[in-house]
């Protein structure tokens, strides 16, 4: 199955149903085979999400260590550079972490605001918790919220509302500060890419698209290490990707 993979990307081919199209009708991956039956789609899809994504990287400095052993590499020089992929996520659904950091605080004083202004219309103690006044707005609910157009909201029932949704708020942009991880932005529709700048920019307007960027180091003409970092800048992947090949 790994033969198969390897061969597949080589051809360019990544769909798991045009490679096993490709195990039926071309005699090459029929080698391959050696005589088997052609895999499924859905074995193909297996292989490479779950077993293959667990074993990849011991895979690869498997192959590192065949080719010292066979006197190709001699860890004598080590060739660093880099690139930028772009992500397959959406374009436009980028968070930044200036403008989160501005929306944050705005939202935390405007609930400090609304608890303060809550607690002294209901008689609760001063400094109570969002979340513990919310618990108890609701205790007071008497009738069933009402919602559409040509209904008219009770107060009580305006002030709960309010307070969720600036508690869900907070709670939002909570996640987002965990999710930056030291970046300055993320994809809404993949976390783990960053908007930076792309060496082909087609729009030719320097705009900023969510991607990664790769590191190889070579040797020999060999690939001999590979990091995937979130970093947009060369200068902060180079330790980790120095360290990371030395631990393996």
């Amino acid at each position: 199955m790994l033969k198969i993979l390897l061969y597949a990307n080589m051809e360019g081919i990544y769909s798991s149903r045009k490679i096993r199209t490709a195990c039926q009708r071309d005699v090459n991956y029929m080698w391959l085979l050696n005589g088997a039956a052609a895999p499924s789609h859905h074995e193909i899809a297996r292989f490479r999400s779950q077993r293959l994504s667990e074993c990849a990287e011991g895979l690869f400095f498997q192959l590192v260590g065949r080719l010292e052993g066979y006197g190709e590499i001699k860890y004598e020089h080590l060739f660093v550079d880099g690139t930028k992929i772009e992500a397959n996520a959406n374009k436009y659904s980028f968070v930044w972490k200036k403008s989160t950091t501005k929306y944050e605080a705005r939202n935390n004083k405007e609930l400090e605001d609304a608890v303060k202004t809550l607690c002294e219309k209901y008689e609760e103690p001063a400094g109570s918790e969002a979340e513990k006044l919310l618990e108890k707005l609701l205790g007071k609910v008497t009738e069933p919220f009402v919602h559409g157009r040509g209904r008219r909201k009770s107060e009580l029932q305006r002030d709960i509302e309010l307070l969720q949704g600036l508690l869900k708020k907070r709670k939002k942009y909570t996640g987002y500060q965990v999710t930056f991880q030291g970046r300055n932005s993320f994809s809404k529709t993949d976390p783990d890419a960053t908007f930076m700048h792309m060496k082909e920019d087609h729009m030719r307007n320097a705009q900023l698209k969510p991607g990664y960027n790769i590191q190889f180091g070579v040797e020999g003409e060999y690939i001999t290490g590979v990091s995937v970092t979130s970093e947009r800048s060369d200068q902060l992947t180079l330790i980790p990707f120095m360290e990371s090949n030395i631990r393996m």
